[in-house]
């Protein structure tokens, strides 16, 4: 058994060299066009503009300089569109959170979402690894006449690599609300023997890859633009409609299949093209 003084030493060199990441972003309309007002970064997040200011949807790249993600690690992104602005959002990569040694990974997502301005939330996938505690929470907020579209994809195991996730913990709560009352809460949580949780049918049926996609506001029209899309799809997809928002959930044998499915339901939802990234 290590010694009490070696252990706490191997804590604090633990906690010591952990990542943290920090990205506020606000945006404003300006003469048709969306403009950045306050661009903060920190730590190992950083934010790219790779469109400039050429149209009236402002394109934004998220980069992890740290090369992913593992147990102790904190980040958070805040990102705030104006009134009548228009933002889009993406990653230069899939997020890889690695194996935790005890602490969670803690990931915190906070989007304001102005009258009549959009945002189009398309991170690429968030991969997880053996024995890897992740816990994020997102909070929206919308005001009246806001249009959002969120999707975000969990890959457990690289498929072409072999790799499984046995063991682990995820915690995933959102949370949005509109003109401050809530409208859509949900908290996925798997927990211990991740793998044999996955294989039962209620939860992935054997399934290695699952994601979420959220509309406001939404509407049959919008399931009905699923459903026409059934015999395309690699996976199991549904989608519904309530409330003035809609749901798309996906369920994939791995990585590869969910992009697919994923890309089929953006295109047909979002206001903006499929980011660039997610065709490399």
């Amino acid at each position: 058994m290590m010694p009490a003084s070696a252990a706490a030493l191997r804590e604090q060199t633990f906690a010591a060299n952990r990542a943290t990441g920090y990205i506020a972003l606000s945006v404003a309309a300006a003469q048709g066009l969306s403009r950045r007002v306050r661009v903060h970064e920190a730590g190992s997040l950083r934010v790219r503009f790779p469109n400039g200011h050429d149209k009236g949807t402002l394109d934004a790249v998220i980069v992890n300089t740290a090369g992913g993600m593992t147990g102790g690690d904190q980040f958070q992104l805040n990102f705030d569109v104006g009134a009548g602005a228009r933002l889009s959002v993406t990653t230069a990569a899939a997020e890889k959170v690695y194996r935790s040694l005890g602490p969670d990974t803690n990931v915190g997502v906070k989007l304001t979402i102005g009258d009549e301005a959009a945002l189009t939330w398309l991170p690429q996938e968030t991969i997880l690894f053996d024995r890897v505690r992740l816990r994020r929470t997102v909070d929206i907020e919308l005001a009246g006449g806001a249009r959002l579209l969120l999707a975000e994809a969990i890959v457990f195991g690289r498929a072409a690599m072999g790799e499984v996730v046995g063991a682990g913990h995820l915690f995933d709560r959102w949370r949005v609300r509109l003109d401050g009352a809530l409208i859509f809460a949900e908290t996925m949580r798997i927990d211990g023997a991740i793998a044999k949780r996955l294989a039962e049918r209620p939860i992935a049926a054997d399934g290695a890859a699952i994601a979420g996609i959220l509309k406001v506001p939404g509407d049959e029209a919008a399931v009905a633009a699923v459903n026409a899309m059934q015999q395309n799809f690699h996976g199991e997809v549904g989608a519904s409609a309530w409330n003035g928002l809609a749901l798309a959930r996906l369920v994939a044998p791995d990585g590869a299949a969910l992009r697919h499915d994923l890309a089929a339901i953006v295109m047909a939802w979002s206001e903006t093209p499929l980011p660039r990234l997610w065709l490399n």
